[in-house]
């Protein structure tokens, strides 16, 4: 029970033991870099800030979005345009596309794609020289050997959570909620994932979850790594587990 004399007077009412038991939950907001590596954040919170955060991910980039309402036909909203914005600054062009639904109450990975490391350089090394000492040199980035995926959202919300597994570089974590177009406003945005990056995503709605991405590369079997991936695979009742057997 909290030992503020005001908590305490407000339930003086309860027995001794319910108020041993009792605990208040605090609504304060901790701060926004504490939040994204932690209990999560929504992305209009990421686009919106001009603060540099010790979790961000290098190579993660986001994409605002707008969503136009059209009053009796829907929505209309623009994913991305290769020949400017942050995909044409960043120098990557998807050579795939693809679309995918999530029913409520599911989830999909971890997934990570590996990562391309030239011939006699030391993965630290690369890594460093790409996120830290040139993160501007966009060219030296070998899209067409690894997979960067960027995704958006068309339906649904979905909470996606990111790992950093690259070597050398601190393992920071970042957790956001999108919102797809169905809803439209600040919280409407893409996502652009490097190699090398864990990510899993779960439908946080009560509909299914509609996505739309691009791959650097073509699908390759070989760059679908998973890390603790159980989540995609229905369980069977513990009956029916042994019955099937």
């Amino acid at each position: 029970m909290s030992s503020d004399p005001q908590h305490q007077s407000l339930y003086h009412g309860l027995r001794k033991e319910a108020q041993q038991a009792l605990e208040l939950r605090d609504y304060s907001k901790s701060p926004l870099n504490e939040r994204l590596g932690g209990s999560g954040v929504e992305v209009s919170e990421l686009i919106s800030t001009e603060d540099e955060l010790d979790n961000w991910i290098p190579g993660v980039e986001f994409l605002p979005r707008r969503i136009f309402a059209q009053r009796h036909r829907g929505h209309f909203g623009e994913l991305t345009r290769t020949s400017e914005g942050t995909l044409s600054r960043i120098g990557l062009v998807p050579s795939q596309w693809a679309s995918a639904l999530m029913f409520p109450d599911t989830a999909k990975g971890f997934h990570i794609h590996p990562p391309s490391i030239p011939d006699g350089v030391e993965p630290e090394a690369w890594f460093q020289r790409l996120f830290v000492d040139e993160p501007s040199e966009y060219s030296l980035r070998p899209y067409d050997k690894e997979q960067w995926d960027v995704m958006f959202f068309v339906s649904g919300n979905v909470e996606m959570f990111l790992v950093d597994e690259r070597a050398g570089l601190p393992r920071r974590k970042m957790r956001y909620l999108i919102e797809g177009d169905d809803r439209p406003g600040a919280n409407n945005a893409g996502v652009i994932i490097p190699a090398g990056v864990a990510h899993a995503l779960r439908n946080e709605g009560d509909k299914s979850l509609t996505m739309v991405y691009g791959t650097s590369t073509s699908f390759n079997p070989d760059f679908e790594g998973r890390i603790v991936s159980d989540v995609e695979t229905a369980g069977l009742d513990p009956q029916w587990e042994t019955y099937f057997k």
